[in-house]
């Protein structure tokens, strides 16, 4: 049985981050994976501007309900199930990422959670596990499960080398110039036939 298991920011989402700056103005918020490699460091970044812009859980769920899945990724979503079951392995958090699974077709989600105070402000966050990412790959492994992994941001990297096989999704140049081992899918229908070609070969 081969696993099918796909980043979710930038790949079947807006990345939440950059919409939250769009709204905000609050532009230091557009930061993302795709740009710094250390994710504590990143987040830790993150947490000190929404103390100063005193954005709260509130304000980025706002955000959040107006947005909708990338345009054709419920349908892609639709081919994965029909062929592999599939896993969202993502560095979001569920206060983020659960108002996305409906539209998603109700996916497994593993990601982080937020430690938000009496008054709604992020204090902090909890990872489920450090590199979880890369480390429920080697336990997929464990139970004897292939995997067919994607994403398109730096802290995907270890997962896709983790897997049977990688691909990566629209990342940025940085991303190809330093992982060039892996194929890359510029659009969903590249998508689906990086991941036919990888199950082929995986038997």
């Amino acid at each position: 049985m081969i696993l099918a298991c796909l980043d979710l920011e930038g790949v079947l989402i807006p990345e939440i981050w950059v919409s939250v700056a769009a709204s905000t103005g609050v532009d230091e918020l557009r930061l993302t994976t795709r740009e710094v490699p250390d994710y504590d460091e990143l987040m830790r970044y993150r947490l000190d501007i929404l103390d100063r812009s005193g954005i709260r859980l509130a304000d980025i769920q706002r955000v959040i309900a107006d947005l909708e899945p990338l345009p054709g990724a419920a349908e892609l979503m639709n081919w994965l199930r029909e062929r592999f079951q599939v896993i969202i392995l993502s560095d979001t958090y569920y206060e983020f990422g659960m108002p996305f699974m409906a539209q998603l077709g109700h996916p497994t989600l593993m990601c982080h959670k937020l430690k938000v105070d009496d008054a709604g402000r992020i204090t902090d966050y909890v990872l489920r596990l450090p590199d979880q990412k890369r480390q429920s790959v080697r336990h997929f492994h464990q139970l004897n499960f292939k995997v067919i992994a994607a994403g398109d941001s730096y802290n995907d990297t270890t997962m896709l080398a983790e897997a049977d096989a990688g691909i990566l999704f629209r990342p940025p140049q940085t991303v190809i110039d330093e992982f060039p081992q892996f194929p890359i899918a510029w659009d969903y229908i590249q998508m689906r036939d990086e991941f036919t070609r990888a199950a082929k070969v995986l038997g």
